[in-house]
């Protein structure tokens, strides 16, 4: 068999993996939105059967003697070539995957599945003791897929690789270290002036529907196609690319809490964008797949923050959100709206926490989730252990365990290794954002117009349609010229909150 023939039977047979997969992706969207909880039962059982055929499809013996093959003849391929890169990145999955046994896959899919739905009434009747044991179960499991998985590094590496790939603990800890040293003195000088905003102008009456249709109408204004996606309502805020053409964004909506929605929603419309940028042509390998999870919130913490908290953003969108909202808004100026939405405040709900307290947010979780991995804290423990961490580092106890702990929907699914994603995702959006400015210009110039095009249009070009062309230390470099730091979202957070807070 040729190099090329041996090419060709592994992308048909990664693509049927892929189609498998979504399959698996839209199961779990309807089931965080309208799949009834007494399903609950028989969606594991739906979970854990298709867990075990893509692994057993993507393990397949087949697959690591046609990889070989392609090794062995790959020298026409060049370095970064669609080809290569595919190649490349099979491997690293069949290496990974084939370290796992399909009991055990199945078993943590089945597991995380009943967990989820048990963490949904724990965190509603905020009791942490009717979510324990599931969190139990799955850790137990999420041990036992770190244990399989190390290659050398801890069992927490091991976890993070997942989501952010070559990313270690121990570079995470050096890199978050230095925000930390700077973010938490900026943090406690604003608190320190006393200026506050009038916050009471986002909790007036924000009728639903209109809620809905607003956030809908800023989605489609930054790029989000309507006729290749939707927006559904949820308990926890996701994005999940079914496939090419079906990108599902979804919110959570509080008639008194306009800010809730309406930036979840752009959030999740960012991840939407980078989904819907990747290039169809590549469509089911990994040249259509995002680089890294900490890559693709760069994305949606862009579009959220970066833009949507700006501005320019509102000069633009604030006429129409008082046309929207006329009984809210009609006393209110554009500075004032402006100053509530950029509130800076210690606050207990990581998903509306401000751009200067939330990655303090996921140091927290950083911390607790690695000593929970590791086996230096128990499940039993978790409440104790995040209350006192909290306190310390917000100067605010958590009232109840909805409020703390029983936030997140992330351990219940097993996404141990995710959080930190996030605040790599805002180190990467600010070096992005701020190249982006070298490139085009008066960025805020455009938005005050509406014109969110350019942006989109360069984020596209450098980053959706590479896939996976190059590792996200990499990919930063070659699209700033700088390697990953916190240099940008410093010097950004200054220039975001200084003006309002005169620090």
């Amino acid at each position: 068999m040729s190099t090329q023939r041996a090419y060709e039977d592994l992308i048909g047979r990664w693509k049927e993996l892929q189609l498998l997969e979504s399959c698996g992706a839209v199961l779990g969207w309807d089931e965080r939105t309208y799949m009834p909880r007494g399903g609950a039962a028989h969606r594991a059982e739906q979970h854990a059967l298709l867990a075990g055929l893509a692994h057993e499809r993507a393990t397949a013996t087949e697959v690591g003697e046609l990889l070989s093959r392609i090794e062995e003849g790959d020298r026409h391929f060049t370095p970064d070539s669609a080809p290569a890169v595919n190649v490349r990145e099979i491997r690293r999955e069949y290496d990974r995957r084939t370290k796992l046994p399909r009991s055990l896959v199945e078993a943590h899919a089945k597991a995380t599945t009943l967990a989820e739905q048990a963490w949904q009434e724990a965190r509603e009747k905020s009791a942490f003791g009717l979510f324990r044991p599931h969190f139990e179960e799955v850790l137990r499991l999420t041990r036992e897929v770190a244990e399989a998985l190390k290659t050398g590094g801890s069992a927490y590496d091991a976890l993070l690789d997942r989501f952010e790939p070559g990313e270690t603990s121990r570079n995470l800890k050096r890199v978050f270290g230095a925000l930390r040293d700077e973010l938490a003195p900026l943090v406690a000088a604003i608190v320190d002036t006393g200026r506050e905003p009038d916050a009471s102008i986002l909790t007036r009456d924000y009728p639903v529907a209109k809620q809905t249709a607003f956030g809908v109408a800023a989605a489609a204004a930054i790029g989000f196609d309507f006729e290749r996606g939707r927006l559904d309502e949820t308990v926890h805020p996701f994005c999940t690319g079914i496939g090419p053409g079906d990108t599902r964004i979804t919110t959570r909506y509080d008639r008194n809490r306009f800010a809730q929605a309406f930036f979840g929603t752009l959030h999740e419309a960012g991840h939407g964008l980078y989904d819907q940028g990747l290039d169809s042509a590549h469509s089911g390998t990994p040249m259509a797949d995002a680089v890294s999870l900490g890559i693709h919130e760069s994305q949606s913490r862009m579009w959220e923050n970066f833009v949507g908290r700006g501005r320019a953003f509102w000069t633009h969108f604030f006429p129409k959100a008082r046309d929207e909202f006329p009984a809210a808004l009609a006393d209110v100026s554009p500075d004032a709206f402006h100053f509530a939405i950029n509130h800076v405040r210690p606050s207990f709900i990581r998903v509306e926490a401000d751009e200067a307290t939330y990655n303090l947010h996921i140091l927290l979780r950083f911390a607790l989730e690695e000593a929970l991995v590791e086996g230096d804290l128990a499940v039993a423990d978790v409440p104790g252990a995040w209350n006192e961490r909290f306190e310390k580092d917000f100067s605010l106890k958590p009232p109840d365990d909805a409020h703390g702990c029983l936030q997140d929907v992330h351990w219940s699914a097993g996404l141990i290794g995710y959080f930190p994603t996030y605040t790599l995702g805002n180190l990467y959006a600010a070096q992005f954002f701020e190249s982006a400015r070298g490139d085009l210009g008066d960025l805020d110039g455009q938005f005050a117009k509406g014109e969110f095009g350019p942006l989109l249009g360069w984020l596209r070009d450098r980053i959706h349609l590479q896939g996976k062309r190059y590792p996200a230390p990499e990919l930063v470099e070659a699209v700033t010229g700088k390697p990953l730091g916190h240099r940008a979202l410093m010097t950004h957070l200054k220039a975001r909150f200084g003006p309002l807070y005169g620090v």
